[in-house]
């Protein structure tokens, strides 16, 4: 049987080692390298790619959600279990778009994060509970909202939410537990599953166009710019000031919304 070969990164090096001490008990499981920063840990994973890699949310040079954005990017196959070292609503939604399978803190019964690693490595995505907790689930239609009124402007290449996964949002926002959301909507636990999945899917899509419109060094107007690096703006931009950007960048979002998927 081949092993799920596992990478760990944490500043803290007795919860790291209590990772590695719970993952040598697994037959599944393969410790292939550890450390205690993020710098070191991507150098390593580039050398010799694991299956799933778990990554401290809160190094302070290169946090892991960027690390796991960068893997998401150019290593698609890799997982990322992402770990804080608090529960916190920003860094979660931080890490739904950065791509990462999964997202716990260190408060995690060794079981549970045992299952999202074996989960992550077999390509489900866990951090999809994230979207029934109303603060999450709020944050998440505002997102969409924002890039709604700029997709125009954009030749609607941002992903937008459908109806139907607006409305399974608004109903968790509204802090709905699941059982009122299948009889509310008269959908199956399998289809909202399914939107879930849509949804991080098309936040991971946005959040890598958004990275390459930002990365642009000319020709964006600054308050366009200004709104998708996540900074308000009132000002608008016309139909005339971005045409002449749209074709020099539609080719390197079509790139990265290919890597995302």
């Amino acid at each position: 049987m081949d092993r799920v070969g596992v990478f760990l990164s944490d500043w803290q090096v007795l919860f790291r080692e209590g990772i590695h001490f719970t993952l040598s008990g697994e037959e599944d499981f393969e410790v292939i390298g550890e450390t205690t920063s993020s710098e070191d840990a991507l150098k390593a994973i580039e050398a010799n790619p694991p299956d799933v890699a778990v990554l401290n949310t809160n190094h302070e040079k290169l946090d892991g959600i960027r690390v796991t954005g960068y893997l998401k990017r150019n290593f698609p196959s890799i997982a990322t279990v992402l770990i804080m070292d608090n529960d916190n609503d920003e860094q979660l939604f931080q890490a739904i778009k950065s791509g990462a399978s999964a997202c716990l803190t260190k408060e995690v019964d060794p079981v549970d994060l045992i299952d999202s690693i074996r989960a992550a490595a077999q390509g489900k995505q866990p951090i999809s509970d994230a979207l029934l907790r109303p603060e999450i689930a709020s944050r998440v239609l505002d997102e969409f909202e924002e890039y709604t009124a700029i997709g125009e402007q954009l030749g609607n290449i941002m992903a937008q939410l459908t109806p139907g996964e607006t409305e399974i949002l608004h109903h968790t926002a509204n802090g709905a537990p699941l059982d009122q959301v299948y009889q509310a909507l008269g959908i199956s636990e399998e289809s909202i599953n399914r939107a879930f999945k849509t949804i991080l899917s098309k936040l991971v899509a946005n959040e890598q166009s958004r990275q390459v419109i930002a990365a642009v060094p000319t020709g964006l107007p600054m308050s366009l710019r200004a709104r998708l690096a996540g900074q308000p703006s009132e000002e608008y931009v016309t139909r005339e000031e971005f045409s002449a950007f749209k074709d020099s960048i539609r080719e390197r979002l079509k790139s990265a919304m290919d890597k995302a998927d």
